[in-house]
């Protein structure tokens, strides 16, 4: 049987120096590091990515690459008489995956989709690039397709926000269940506050 357009794509981002991936991101981060915080993109730049997540080229369905600052947390230095081995300037890192933060970004943006998924597409020193994958759940093609019309319930509002998203479940913890998970459902912080 014949390999598929979309499985050779992915064997080129899989190794990238080999395919000459990497030269065309090293062109593209050129003209991406110029652009703002979220862009919106005619197509998906790896579609093989969008299509297993659920992407479809149709109304209602939009792809935005979302640009996030790399590394720890910038703290400001605490100015009043302390060691410096006690003022927590370093090594203060997100609660949150950056994935996480680009989808939030990309859901504020458009206050009217929710996001379905999202990829990564490139990195450099300073910065990740992600690229969200954006659904209108009250659009009419949206809601006669029964692959996608799930995410115009009610309970879907602010997927990326409640960590809905598969980005978003694996920063819960949610990739594992058994032994070893028993705080993480329904969540961290309400199972902290259950005997309260």
């Amino acid at each position: 049987m014949s390999k598929s357009v979309y499985s050779y794509i992915r064997d080129a981002w899989k190794k990238p120096d080999e395919s000459g991936v990497s030269e065309l991101l090293w062109e593209r981060m050129q003209l991406w590091r110029r652009e703002g915080t979220v862009v919106r993109l005619a197509r998906p730049t790896r579609i093989d990515r969008a299509r297993s997540l659920g992407y479809k080229a149709k109304q209602g369905v939009i792809v935005v690459r979302s640009k996030i600052r790399r590394g720890g947390r910038r703290k400001s230095r605490y100015i009043r008489g302390r060691r410096s081995a006690n003022m927590g300037m370093h090594r203060i890192t997100p609660g949150k995956s950056l994935q996480r933060i680009a989808e939030e970004r990309a859901s504020s943006r458009y206050p009217n989709m929710e996001v379905l998924n999202s990829y990564w597409v490139g990195q450099d020193g300073r910065q990740k690039w992600f690229e969200v994958i954006l659904v209108d759940g009250h659009h009419p093609s949206i809601r006669a397709d029964p692959a996608l019309a799930w995410i115009g319930n009610a309970n879907q509002r602010g997927r990326a926000e409640r960590g809905k998203t598969s980005a978003g479940q694996k920063g819960r913890g949610f990739r594992h269940k058994g032994r070893g998970t028993e705080k993480n459902y329904p969540s961290i912080r309400s199972h902290a506050n259950r005997g309260k």
